[in-house]
Formats: C-alpha cells, sequence, structure tokens
C-alpha cells in the first residue's frame, strides 16, 4: 500500500491539477512533502515501537495512513493536498520500519533470505505497477479513487496485525532524544529538498546547493553528537558490522542507480523513441517480469555461491545492464528492447534481496529495532535520491548537449552511461567482505575458507 501510493500519484497530478484548478508542477509539492515527513519521522520509528509495542504501533500507522489517503481523496486544493500528504507521511514512516523490524526480530537465520525476498518484492515492483495502475483508474475513473483505494487494503491489514502481529517491546525504556531528533531532522530534509529541487528545476541549482550543504554540514554536525549519547534517535552502531556497513554505502549507490530507471526509461520510449504511452508502459512490464522471475532463483544462488560472489558478479551484470539501456535506440526492435528491460529487472531484482538481507545477517537480536530503522530510512533516502538523480543526469546530458528542449536518445544515453558508472562504484564495498559474508544466512561456505 505504501509503496504503489508512492508511485501511483505521479500519473494523476495533470487531472488533480485541472481539479485543483491549478498546474501540476504545483502539486510536486505534494510528493516533496511526502518524502521530506518520511525522512524527518522516520528516525522515530525505532523509539516509538520500544516504547508502545509494535502491533500497537504498526497499526497505529496503518490507521493514520489510511485516513489520511481518505482526506487526500477529499482534497480540493493545493495547500489541503500537502497537509494530507504530511499527515500520510507520518503512517508510511512508521508502517514500513515497524514491520520489518517484526519480520527480523521473530525469523531465524536460516529463513531470512526468503522473508527479505517477500519483503524487497512490493519496493521492487511499485515503481513498475504503479504509473500504470494510476493510468488505469485515471482512465475509467475519477483520481481520487487512486486514494479512496487504500481504505480496504488498510482495515484488512489493521485486522491482520491484531491477530498475528507480535507486540515486541522494550524492556528497557529511553529517554527521546530531541536534540538529535531536530538536528537529523533537519539535516535530512535538507538533503531530501535539495536534492528534489535540483532534479526537478536546473533555474534553482544555485539555491538547490546551498540548502544540500547546509543539510551536509547539519548531518557532519549530528554525527559525532549521536556517537556521544547512549540512547541517540538514530544508532550508528549497526555501522561498525562490516556487513551492514557494505550495504549502506554500496547498497545506497545501487538503490540510487536502479530507482532512476522507472523514471527514465518511460521518459526515453515516449520522447526520444516516440512511442505512446500505452506502448511505453507495456514495454516497462518486462522489468516487472525480470523482477518476478529472479524470484525462484534468489534463494539457490545465494546459497550456492554466497553473498560477495553474488553481489559482485550480479551487481557488474547491473550495471551491464545500465550501459544496455545506455545502447538502445528507436530503431532497436521491440524483442530487444523487452529482453533488455527484461535483463535489468532481474539483476535488480537479485540485488535488491541479497543487499536487504545482508544487512542485518549479523545484527544481535537487541539491535535490530534501531538497524531497521536506520536501514529504512538510508533506503528511502536513495530511493528518492535515485529519481533526482536521474533528472539531475539527464539535465546535465542537455547542458552538455548545448539545447533546453525536450531531452534527446543521445541525453538519454549519457545518463544511463553516468547511472551505469554509479552503481559499478557501488561494488568497492562489497569487494571489501569477507569471502564467507553472511555465511549463517547464506548457509555457503568458501571452499577452504573459515568465516571471518
Amino acid at each position: 500500500m505504501e509503496y504503489i501510493d508512492s508511485t501511483v500519484i505521479t500519473t494523476a497530478l495533470p487531472l488533480m491539477a485541472t481539479s485543483f484548478h491549478t498546474l501540476p508542477v504545483a502539486l510536486s509539492i505534494g510528493l516533496t512533502a511526502y518524502l521530506l515527513t518520511l525522512a524527518v519521522f522516520i528516525p522515530v520509528s525505532s523509539w516509538i515501537a520500544d516504547r508502545f509495542g509494535t502491533r500497537t504501533v504498526f497499526t497505529a500507522a496503518m490507521l493514520v495512513f489510511t485516513l489520511a489517503s481518505v482526506l487526500c481523496g477529499l482534497c480540493n486544493g493545493t495547500g489541503e493536498f500537502a497537509a494530507a500528504r504530511v499527515l500520510q507521511g507520518m503512517g508510511g514512516a512508521m508502517m514500513v520500519p515497524v514491520g520489518r523490524y517484526v519480520v527480523l526480530r521473530t525469523t531465524e537465520k536460516k529463513d531470512l533470505i526468503t522473508a527479505m525476498a517477500l519483503l524487497t518484492w512490493p519496493a521492487l515492483a511499485a515503481p513498475i505497477l504503479g504509473p500504470p495502475l494510476g493510468g488505469l483508474i485515471c482512465s475509467y475513473g475519477s483520481w481520487r479513487w487512486i486514494f479512496i483505494l487504500n481504505v480496504p487494503f488498510g482495515v484488512l491489514g489493521m485486522l491482520a496485525a491484531l491477530k498475528w502481529m507480535p507486540n515486541l517491546q522494550s524492556r528497557r525504556q529511553r529517554a527521546f532524544d530531541t536534540k538529535g531528533f531536530v538536528l537529523t531532522g533537519t539535516a535530512l530534509a535538507c538533503v531530501m529538498y535539495g536534492l528534489d529541487r535540483a532534479g526537478s528545476d536546473t533555474g534553482a541549482w544555485p539555491f538547490s546547493l546551498l540548502v544540500l550543504l547546509a543539510g551536509l554540514t547539519l548531518g557532519g554536525i549530528s554525527i559525532p553528537y549521536l556517537r556521544r549519547q547512549p540512547a541517540p534517535i538514530i544508532d550508528l552502531w549497526p555501522m561498525r558490522i562490516p556487513t551492514f556497513a557494505a550495504t549502506i554505502w554500496g547498497g545506497s549507490l545501487f538503490r540510487m542507480a536502479i530507482s532512476a530507471v522507472p523514471f527514465l526509461i518511460p521518459l526515453m520510449l515516449q520522447l526520444g523513441f516516440g512511442m505512446s504511452a500505452l506502448v511505453s508502459g507495456m514495454l516497462t512490464l518486462w522489468i516487472f517480469i525480470g523482477n518476478l522471475g529472479m524470484k525462484i532463483l534468489t534463494t539457490p544462488i545465494l546459497r550456492r555461491f554466497g553473498f560477495r560472489t553474488t553481489l559482485l558478479a550480479n551487481g557488474l551484470a547491473t550495471a551491464v545492464s545500465l550501459g544496455i539501456c545506455a545502447l538502445l535506440l528507436p530503431s532497436t526492435p521491440g524483442w530487444a528492447l523487452a529482453a533488455a528491460l527484461c535483463f535489468g529487472g532481474a539483476c535488480r531484482s537479485m540485488q535488491f534481496t541479497a543487499i536487504s538481507t545482508l544487512s542485518y545477517a549479523d545484527i544481535p537480536h537487541d539491535k535490530m529495532n534501531g538497524a531497521s530503522s536506520f536501514g529504512s530510512l538510508i533506503q528511502q533516502m536513495s530511493t528518492g535520491m535515485g529519481v533526482a538523480a536521474g533528472a539531475v543526469a539527464l539535465h546535465l546530458a542537455m547542458i552538455l548537449d548545448r539545447h533546453d528542449r525536450n531531452p534527446l536518445t543521445a541525453d538519454f544515453h549519457l545518463a544511463f552511461g553516468l547511472l551505469a558508472v554509479l552503481a559499478a562504484v557501488g561494488l568497492i564495498s562489497f569487494a571489501r567482505l569477507a569471502p564467507a559474508a553472511g555465511a549463517d544466512v547464506s548457509g555457503h561456505r568458501p571452499q577452504g575458507g573459515a568465516r571471518t
């Protein structure tokens, strides 16, 4: 529900703008408000879950998200919509980290790969299925149904949580880190807002860089503060674990690169290749087919080759798949386009699951809540940064090509080339892993090697 809602809305913006008597670009505040709210409130999810219990918080978060969805569907103005999206973001900021924490805490290590494959599937499917679903709803109904349809799913989710979810709660109550919340919240909001503005408006780059610099400065101040606190709002302790740190550094670059693909591919097919929205949408579904097809192979491959080998080999394949996108032309046969997108989707699925699983392979149970919150925060930020990175790469390509018209095929080629380099750089972190990294989860033992 949360992942689909984040992507389906983009298709509805023109119709919403007509209803609100404004321009579609003005409604980008709703998208930005949601991302900023996630960045600010995800770190709070760990403290709230410890204090009130996972089932209580998860159910309340779903209730807030569902009610906010109704408010979004009833909006008649930009200000109302932005406020409803902030409320929706507060619910979403609690749902995903707390839900992941419960799964991580109650799943045995040997079953973690399968569990994480199920957990990561919505994050992979939503960017592909969201826009066609939004187009279908807007074509045959009202844009308001995009939000109202969350109600039955929210009700079912709350009932399921009340019946099956344990109410895990910390025995040791920690004080709320107010200063850390203000510092990190402001820093994260500035970083996300700066990147979002840089990706959406080239004329705002000086202002965007200033906001981004302010966020990075506050982030630099926050890190030593968080390390000194006995109970910080963001627990940096998991970064001491090599497997978790590798997935944060290398995984963030990977997510940034692949998150830009659902944004750039439809634009390239329509603006660069001259395809209709329907044909473009049908071709984009091949990414989803690749995602789905790889799921049955993920666990056997990780058990056979281990995390390090899989992440390096598949990470290289992911970079190659992005490079292939930089070679596609309007004259490329449809079957070749579909094959290239399916291959990229399969690589993306494997890498996403492997990174998400390895993140928590060596985390002790008593640190799992903070690690889940931190991991969700980085994942959400890197995904949001990916769309901004794709937009920035496209704008840079247009500047280098010395034109300010609609992007040309060559501009998309350069943008995909830059993303391929970004994905390849992320492999450095995985190359530093021990050969038997995450062996307790994968069951893989390198021949003649011991786990370290």
